[in-house]
């Protein structure tokens, strides 16, 4: 029998949102400080790529992931928001797009948290308990 890897993966991605969440707040918290670059977590398919892991794509119709980064969680800059490219003070933090990225890190937490129970609760029903 093969070991499931679903609880090792959500531990993982548990951690990678966590150090992005963390990223963001150090962002939010330096909104203000002079020449201050915002950064960016590498995203999470490059974390699965590390661990040769790879989303599969089982029909044409499904979307192709644009796979970026190093295979490791790294952080760079962050790309110019938009909206204030560069301010005076020679700070990129966008508060709008920090707090965007907020709540998308509450979404994925809140989607692997599902998951987890879901098939903790379809394990438990297998084995009978």
């Amino acid at each position: 029998m093969q070991p499931i890897q679903l609880f090792a993966l959500a531990s993982r991605q548990a951690e990678w949102l966590s150090i992005r969440q963390e990223v963001v707040a150090t962002n939010i918290a330096n909104a203000n400080t002079p020449q201050y670059r915002a950064k960016e977590v590498a995203p999470f398919e490059s974390e699965l790529k590390s661990v040769g892991m790879q989303m599969a794509r089982t029909n044409p119709a499904h979307m192709e992931l644009a796979v970026t980064g190093a295979g490791k969680i790294g952080l760079k800059d962050a790309p110019l928001a938009s909206e204030i490219g560069v301010q005076e003070s020679g700070n990129t933090v966008s508060l709008s797009t920090e707090m965007a990225k907020t709540g998308e890190i509450k979404r994925q937490f809140e989607l692997n948290t599902q998951l987890v129970r879901s098939f903790h609760t379809m394990m438990m029903t297998a084995v009978g308990k």
